[in-house]
């Protein structure tokens, strides 16, 4: 692994130990970010299930200003650590060992806001779409922020919730990667038009 553009172009990306994490391969990550950049003019991104650090430290190489990694594991905090070292991009990061649902309230109580959040949990969970509600409610979001989902790809995820919108999806293999906005204001505008038309049908029968 490796980070593929900007800065830190090239800089090598060590593993974590053992079998517990599964890397976006740079394959896909290349996709990934031709799909939502290639290229950022500052802003603040969130890698939620970090693992190696990858996808927020290509994120920092390719522009951002500041990301914020955080995992569960010891040995991915660590790793993450590393690899930021080894690109050159410490100072720009803060990195956390913690479960998503207590970093996000943390985040929240920090006021912190992100432009672009990734979100690779592992594959037997299926919760991106309440991890996403959640950070709606607890104001993590920028409005138009983009949210990159990884998951397993015989699994599907809802096109449209909340102020959550699907803008790409597309599958490499066993990986499915959706792309949302989030769109705060057409987003409650439609969640009060549907409520609106639901009233409107109970009215009349």
């Amino acid at each position: 692994m490796r980070v593929i553009s900007g800065s830190a172009r090239g800089r090598p990306l060590k593993a974590v130990p053992g079998m517990g994490t599964r890397p976006t391969t740079d394959k896909v990550k290349e996709a990934l970010f031709s799909m939502i950049g290639p290229y950022f003019e500052g802003g603040t991104v969130l890698d939620l299930f970090a693992g190696t650090g990858g996808l927020g430290i290509e994120a920092l190489s390719r522009g951002m200003d500041k990301a914020i990694f955080v995992d569960l594991d010891y040995k991915s905090v660590e790793t993450v650590k590393a690899n930021l070292k080894a690109a050159g991009l410490t100072g720009q990061a803060e990195v956390y060992k913690n479960d998503a649902e207590r970093a996000l309230k943390t985040l929240a109580k920090r006021g912190a806001s992100f432009d672009l959040v990734f979100l690779d949990p592992p594959y037997r969970l299926k919760h991106g779409d309440k991890l996403m509600e959640r950070m709606d409610e607890l104001n993590l979001l920028q409005d138009q922020a983009i949210l990159v989902l990884e998951y397993e790809s015989s699994f599907d995820y809802r096109e449209k919730f909340g102020n959550f919108k699907m803008i790409r999806k597309t599958d490499y293999g066993e990986t499915g990667i959706t792309i949302y906005v989030y769109d705060r204001d057409h987003g409650t505008e439609s969640n009060s038009m549907e409520k609106e038309e639901q009233h409107s049908h109970g009215a009349t029968t």
